[in-house]
């Protein structure tokens, strides 16, 4: 049971949500191939009819979205990780490290000694996902970047508390990146101009993993991060949202049509959670003129067993005008690697494809071995 609840944490709240107000309906509602064909009002007054009372006595009611809405005032803020945490092999083990020690930095992170090399110009630095911190998505991958000779460099993103928008997520510690995803990806710019004045680095290479990786999208493209990053590259990233087995895109129906079922679960998940959910306003803004941006080498890599950020094929990206792009499913030439969203973070192939990605003459060869769904790094503790 502890496995699955770990295994599920960054999916429950959406799903639940989501499943508990459709079973709330006498009439069930489906993603059908035809949507009903009604107004706003209609269809509002539709969802009212059916919504059964809470268990508090409150009857709930479906919510005009006429967007006219300026935004969210969800707030959030960044901090730099600190104090190196123990290297891990598997995800269990760092999560639970996570909880107790929510601002460790992974090891190998954040060492003020080091200076980038020759070899290896350009320092890495690493982009968590929802619901997730520094330590616990890095704790297996920072030291073996940091031993390879890059300087490696992590911060927390997106802290935000339930009183400030962020869900119920961050009740737990160590559970960031739940604030609005535009104000995380000016967090990680000022992060990184931190980076760039600490080593004196014209640029920096990015890793990033799930909500990481539109959010370094989101720099690249609107907040001045194009001539500071040579590379990035994502693991299990949602740059183009996420269906969450398809209740994402179900919500997503119903709230285009007019009845804000997303927006009535915000204060419960989080801006950012919403945000990712297939077809928001982020996701049409970011990907309007294309998934890239000129001079950008990108590696995008998914795992045919992520249950979060699925299809995974959502995660690859096309390339622009001077953009390269390398899309891998992890799978391929592996299939043994049983990774999901979580534990992709602790795959030893994945580890070879960032170093490879980083510099291919230094890392040539891909690992290939068995990586257990939940437990990772190889199945070690």
């Amino acid at each position: 049971m502890k496995h699955r609840i770990g295994r599920r944490v960054l999916v429950t709240a959406i799903v639940s949500g989501i499943v508990a107000l459709a079973m709330n309906f006498d009439v069930g509602v489906s993603a059908a191939d035809s949507a009903p064909q009604f107004t706003q009002q209609e269809l509002t007054d539709y969802l009212d009819a059916g919504l059964r009372p809470a268990a508090n006595g409150d009857q709930p009611k479906a919510i005009v979205d006429t967007g006219s809405s300026s935004g969210s005032a969800a707030r959030s803020h960044a901090t730099a990780a600190v104090g190196e945490g123990p290297e891990v092999s598997a995800y269990l083990a760092a999560f639970g490290y996570g909880l107790t020690h929510p601002d460790a930095a992974p090891p190998g992170a954040n060492r003020a000694d080091c200076t980038p090399s020759a070899a290896h110009p350009r320092p890495v630095v690493l982009v968590h996902g929802t619901w997730l911190n520094a330590y616990d998505t890095f704790a297996y991958l920072s030291p073996q970047l940091a031993r390879a000779g890059y300087c490696v460099f992590a911060f927390n993103y997106g802290r935000s508390n339930l009183l400030e928008g962020g869900g119920i997520g961050p009740i737990l510690p160590g559970r960031y990146g739940v604030g609005p995803m535009e104000d995380s990806a000016r967090q990680l710019g000022e992060f990184i101009d931190r980076v760039r004045t600490a080593t004196g680095s014209d640029r920096v290479d990015i890793v990033a993993h799930s909500q990481g990786g539109p959010v370094s999208s989101r720099y690249l493209k609107f907040e001045g991060g194009a001539d500071k990053v040579g590379k990035v590259i994502s693991f299990g990233a949602t740059n183009h949202g996420t269906s969450l087995m398809g209740m994402a895109t179900l919500g997503r129906l119903i709230t285009d049509l007019g009845v804000n079922i997303l927006g009535f679960y915000e204060p419960i998940v989080g801006v950012a959670n919403i945000q990712q959910a297939v077809g928001s306003r982020f996701y049409a803004t970011l990907n309007e003129y294309g998934d890239t941006v000129p001079g950008i080498e990108y590696t995008a890599v998914g795992t045919s067993h992520d249950e979060v950020s699925n299809p995974y094929e959502w995660t690859f990206l096309q390339p622009g005008p001077d953009a390269t792009v390398h899309n891998i499913t992890l799978q391929d030439g592996c299939v043994q690697d049983m990774s999901d969203h979580l534990t992709i973070m602790y795959s030893p192939r994945s580890a070879s494809i960032a170093l490879h990605a980083l510099d291919p003459d230094a890392a040539p060869n891909l690992a290939c071995t068995f990586n257990p769904w939940m437990i990772g790094g190889g199945g070690k503790l």
